[in-house]
């Protein structure tokens, strides 16, 4: 059994001169994003391996993720900035077997839409919302065909005291 947590970026800041790839982390979202790791921890939630957009916000997002984990090693996959539901899935059927758990970073309206495709219902990602996934499969490379289930779908709005 694998699990597979899928973590949209904390909340970013908007400045007009600062082209999307360089969008730093707003105050909120630095506020938020090591709330929100504290918080899966405190529920129990592992995260073995860490797979981030190279984008700052999300990378910024998935360090204080990694910090909360006692984890230095992040992976950047340029498949995960701008992603498409094939970039997901070619960057989970690339994982390590040795991980029984991974957390990907990622960006909307992608993170949204490649969750959607896994339940029957609809997922909108908020900024650091983070969807926890039971995926049937002893190895990733059996994810595709592997039947997968929703275990948590946790949002800053009902999880944290904003």
């Amino acid at each position: 059994m694998k699990t597979l947590i899928l973590v949209r970026h904390a909340k970013s800041d908007w400045t007009q001169d600062v082209p999307d790839f360089n969008r730093p982390l707003n105050e909120r979202g630095h506020h938020t994003a090591p709330r929100m790791a504290r918080f899966l921890k405190e529920q129990g939630i592992a995260i073995d391996h860490f797979v981030s957009s190279p984008a700052k916000r999300a990378l910024t997002t998935c360090r204080y993720f990694a910090e909360t984990y006692n984890q230095s090693a992040i992976r950047k996959a340029e498949d995960l900035y701008e992603p498409h539901h094939e970039d997901f899935v070619h960057t989970l059927l690339n994982l390590s077997d040795t991980y029984q758990s991974a957390a990907l970073f990622s960006h909307n309206p992608g993170i949204s839409e490649f969750a959607s495709s896994l339940v029957p219902e609809s997922l909108e990602f908020p900024t650091c919302a983070v969807a926890v996934f039971e995926i049937d499969c002893e190895e990733w490379s059996q994810y595709e065909g592997a039947p997968k289930k929703l275990l948590h779908f946790y949002t800053p709005k009902e999880v944290l005291d904003q």
